[in-house]
């Protein structure tokens, strides 16, 4: 029984992050009190369990119904369109969903292990593994953080945190909290009491301002101010996954649109997507490469993001934006630094997996982090690609800084690989998450969605349906200052938090150790 119920709390917390039903609650959105809830069950779960061994068991079920449920999509990558057999998808999505939720699993026996559930300070040792879990799955190999509790809470009483502590110092707090809850004693009024106190306070230090007045959510390193608003253009071609890279087929219809819409764009920039131009730039059709050139070249008051594939077969290849704009000696270059794994490289030994798809996969090369912005009428837009806005570390080496920091992050993506599934929503969340860490405008041009312009308040202002071939038009304002997030992540990377979950941890092997 208790088995059953962490697998069904763990596959709440997956629909806190992006509600996945269109009853009840607005679909794709995050449901932080769920979220919260979600934990708090598992608390209670591990507070009643008999051992150690049987909360590793409670913490592996609950994580792994957690990120199966959160990234289920993969299967439509590899089985839609890289025509790997259903049950072999479906036991690779199991395979990842259960290797990470070892990390819970760990989190979970130490927990009770060091038995301090009934001493004090056990919901600060469960927040510190807690979070220590949600480190190891943001950077042991690579790193995959997709799902993480954090993105939960871009709304309600947690959501003034992530400016202060980043998405996991957010998830940290909502683990915190949940844990005070779930561990109170009935029978001791005193602790209760100052469970509940801590909570509170927790909840409402920063708080939005509209909810509890949130005395510190204006507090900054270097306040922000406008940097000006610039009209752009953004472009979703809908261009189907499967014919996206076929010669004849998709790479026509890419070179076509795009190359039309780019042309033609009125505003002063005009930002396409992830590979939006299929082909390397020796590789395009007599003239293409010159007519870009041309109509961004001197004098003009135009100029372009777009994504394409850079590099030769010597020097190896990149998935990397340019920049086109008049007065530029040579073309701006962004290249990609946080590869996706199966999809941008192979790891090791696992030549033999990728060779069951049909997916047009290859060794990158990787971009170094925080590359130089592409500056623009005033502007500093600092792009990312794909899944590279999951990583709020890295985008965060820019602001070391501030004179050069981004005033505009622009996200280029092709979610196609996961056809019309929440992996659209999820990212969406994902980029509004880096703009409240950083208060900064997040702009995203997507082939298939979301397509949208992003405040720094993290609210959407401009949007293109999803699975629609379409153009955006609309306006960005840049802006200025150090959120305290961005002031120590540039510094330290994550570092602090580490730092501080192990010496939580630490201190309660100390105390364990002199009972």
């Amino acid at each position: 029984m208790r088995l059953l119920i962490a697998l069904l709390a763990g596959a709440a917390h997956a629909a806190a992050i992006a509600w996945p039903f269109s009853w009840g609650l607005a679909h794709g959105q995050p449901v932080w009190w769920l979220q919260a809830l979600s934990v708090l069950s598992l608390v209670l779960l591990l507070r009643e369990a008999p051992s150690w061994k049987s909360a590793g068991a409670i913490g592996w079920a609950f994580g792994t119904a957690m990120l199966s449920a959160t990234f289920w999509w993969l299967f439509i990558s590899m089985h839609t369109y890289g025509g790997l057999a259903a049950p072999l998808a479906v036991l690779a999505v199991l395979g990842l969903a259960a290797f990470l939720a070892s990390y819970y699993a760990a989190a979970s026996a130490l927990f009770v292990r060091l038995r301090l559930v009934r001493r004090g300070g056990g919901a600060l040792l469960f927040a510190a593994l807690w979070t220590l879990a949600e480190l190891l799955r943001t950077q042991f190999l690579t790193g995959f953080p997709w799902g993480a509790g954090g993105y939960a809470h871009l709304d309600g009483p947690f959501s003034g945190w992530p400016r202060v502590a980043g998405v996991l110092g957010a998830g940290f707090v909502a683990a915190w909290v949940a844990a005070a809850l779930a561990l109170a004693e009935r029978r001791a009024p005193g602790r209760t009491a100052a469970a509940l106190l801590s909570a509170a306070v927790l909840t409402a230090g920063l708080a939005p301002p509209a909810l509890w007045g949130g005395p510190w959510r204006g507090w900054s390193v270097e306040p922000g101010a406008s940097t000006g608003t610039v009209g752009l253009t953004l472009l979703q071609g809908n261009i189907p996954q499967d014919e996206k890279f076929v010669p004849g087929k998709g790479v026509e219809i890419a070179l076509d649109w795009y190359g039309r819409q780019i042309l033609d764009a009125t505003t002063p920039l005009v930002v396409g997507p992830e590979t939006a131009v299929p082909l390397l730039p020796d590789q395009l059709p007599p003239g293409y490469w010159e007519a870009l050139l041309q109509r961004f070249g001197d004098g003009t008051d135009r100029a372009a993001l777009l994504g394409i594939p850079l590099g030769t077969f010597e020097a190896g290849y990149t998935n990397s934006v340019i920049g086109l704009k008049g007065n530029q000696p040579t073309v701006y270059r962004y290249h990609k630094h946080h590869l996706v794994p199966f999809g941008e490289f192979i790891p090791p030994g696992f030549r033999w997996f990728v060779q069951m798809m049909n997916i047009p996969l290859g060794d990158f090369n990787r971009g170094a982090v925080g590359q130089p912005s592409f500056e623009w009428l005033g502007q500093r837009f600092a792009p990312n690609i794909c899944y590279e806005d999951l990583f709020g570390e890295e985008l965060g080496a820019r602001f070391i800084d501030p004179a050069k920091a981004p005033t505009v992050f622009v996200n280029v993506s092709n979610i196609g690989w996961f056809g019309d599934s929440l992996a659209i929503d999820q990212h969406l969340l994902i980029s509004r998450m880096r703009a409240l860490e950083f208060e900064r405008p997040f702009v995203r041009a997507t082939n298939t969605g979301a397509t949208v312009v992003i405040d720094h308040h993290g609210h959407v202002t401009h949007a293109l349906p999803r699975l629609t071939r379409g153009v955006l038009v609309g306006e960005v304002e840049g802006r200025s200052g150090l959120t305290p997030y961005a002031w120590w992540v540039s510094r330290w990377g994550l570092w602090p938090l580490w730092g501080l979950c192990a010496l939580v941890v630490g201190v309660a092997l100390w105390r364990r150790r002199r009972r």
